[in-house]
């Protein structure tokens, strides 16, 4: 058994007399079934059988899917992408659905051929509504200029630009925020047009909600871990993080002033243009993808991701105060050694 998007359970085998889906007309199956089941579900389907798998690789059908999952799909520079893509809109599907698993990443890349052009696909639900749906085009200039040596950063709004929402505080503050967490989900996907591939950089939920000590704003965090690059930077991880800053009084509607993206890494440095470039093209074309079973589970990579950036920030403390102690002793050692050979003298 299968079931829809709405939670119907329709037949795929016959146990004991009941009717076969094989034996439906396949226009019956693909518009009257197919229609509704979302992507994983449909994925699914397409394994049950030759005829499923047949039907099932219309991309009208994942035409829709994507477009009712991230409506920015529809603009025209990210369908024209999708367009090149191998299976159009179902390979587009695959690589951006699931998180990725940063554990079993490859942590090198070929460093010779960077994007271009990178396309970021970002879409903002509270609840079921849709409050925000952007496209932005970074051109990477991956032969020279500033953006190579730079720190990575894509701010998706401009600076007086800003987003009305109907969301009004609930609550106490501690509620709001859990509520925040809760509900706006973040969808930011980078695609790389040119060798159709992307990547869902967000994990959906928050996995921080705080508000600022000195401008009252909300930030909401949302964190990706991938794989470093050995060859150039010092740290074996790097977060990829978007930020979202929100405003608004208790009662009043709240408004989305800032959404930004950028990589970190272990130690908290911004990664520049380059190395992000790298990260991000070996996170595309070799990372695994997992899709979240658990609810909170990107909140859990993230504080283990924590957990090792505290255990090295402990480790380099040792480590200086090692070396301060050495510098010390050492000092102490040739100044009573000329000492000495002053007082014999």
């Amino acid at each position: 058994m299968a079931s829809s998007s709405t939670g119907t359970p329709f037949a795929i085998v016959d146990h004991g007399g009941g009717l076969a889906i094989s034996s439906l007309h396949p226009e019956i199956i693909q518009t009257h079934i197919l229609t509704l089941l979302d992507g994983p579900t449909l994925a699914s389907a397409a394994c049950a059988s030759s005829q499923l798998h047949k039907l099932s690789n219309e991309d009208k059908l994942w035409r829709d899917i994507c477009s009712a999952e991230w409506p920015s799909t529809e603009h025209p520079l990210v369908s024209r992408a999708i367009s090149s893509f191998p299976a159009g809109h179902r390979s587009f599907f695959s690589d951006s659905f699931p998180a990725i698993d940063y554990r079993s990443q490859t942590k090198n890349t070929n460093r010779s051929s960077l994007p271009e052009v990178l396309l970021s696909a970002v879409d903002m639900h509270y609840k079921d509504e849709l409050i925000l749906s952007k496209v932005y085009e970074t051109v990477t200039e991956s032969e020279t200029g500033w953006f190579l040596c730079s720190p990575f950063r894509v701010d998706l709004l401009d600076m007086k630009e800003s987003v009305q929402t109907q969301i009004r505080q609930v609550g106490d503050e501690k509620a709001w925020l859990e509520n925040l967490e809760e509900n706006l989900t973040l969808s930011w996907i980078v695609i790389d047009p040119n060798q159709n591939r992307a990547l869902n950089i967000s994990s959906r939920r928050p996995v921080s909600v705080q508000r600022h000590w000195l401008t009252g704003e909300i930030q909401l965090r949302y964190a990706t871990i991938m794989a470093g690059d050995h060859s150039s930077l010092t740290s074996d991880f790097v977060q990829c993080a978007v930020v979202v800053t929100c405003g608004g009084k208790a009662g009043k509607e709240m408004d989305v002033r800032d959404v930004s993206m950028l990589l970190e890494d272990i130690e908290g440095k911004h990664v520049n243009g380059r190395e992000s470039l790298v990260v991000l093209k070996a996170a595309m074309e070799s990372g695994k993808r997992k899709k979240e079973t658990r609810k909170g589970e990107g909140k859990e990579r993230f504080e283990e991701y924590l957990e090792m950036k505290k255990g090295r920030s402990e480790r380099k403390k040792r480590r200086e105060k090692a070396m301060d102690m050495a510098c010390i002793l050492t000092g102490a050692t040739i100044f009573l050694t000329f000492w000495s050979f002053l007082l014999l003298r």
